[in-house]
């Protein structure tokens, strides 16, 4: 009787356990996203800068024309 108890309540704590890994984890992905974001937009305004067609930044980014656009004017390249 007890053992099911015990049992269930290993289980409990497991499962409250494996929340806060999965929220820390969570949090990890989150802090990361800005960084991987700067370094995306550094690469595309190197690559521009090597002569980079902005239809292939734009397919190599996954990101729409507009968005290279915004990226380049914000590091004071010209779109091409």
């Amino acid at each position: 009787m007890l053992d099911d108890l015990e049992a269930a309540a290993r289980a409990y704590h497991q499962a409250q356990e494996a929340v806060t890994e999965a929220q820390q984890r969570v949090t990890q992905a989150r802090e990361a996203v800005p960084v991987a974001r700067d370094r995306l937009a550094k690469e595309i305004v190197r690559a521009t800068l090597a002569g980079a067609r902005q239809v292939d930044v734009m397919a190599a980014s996954g990101y729409s024309r507009e968005q290279v656009r915004r990226i380049l004017r914000a590091a004071g390249v010209e779109a091409q």
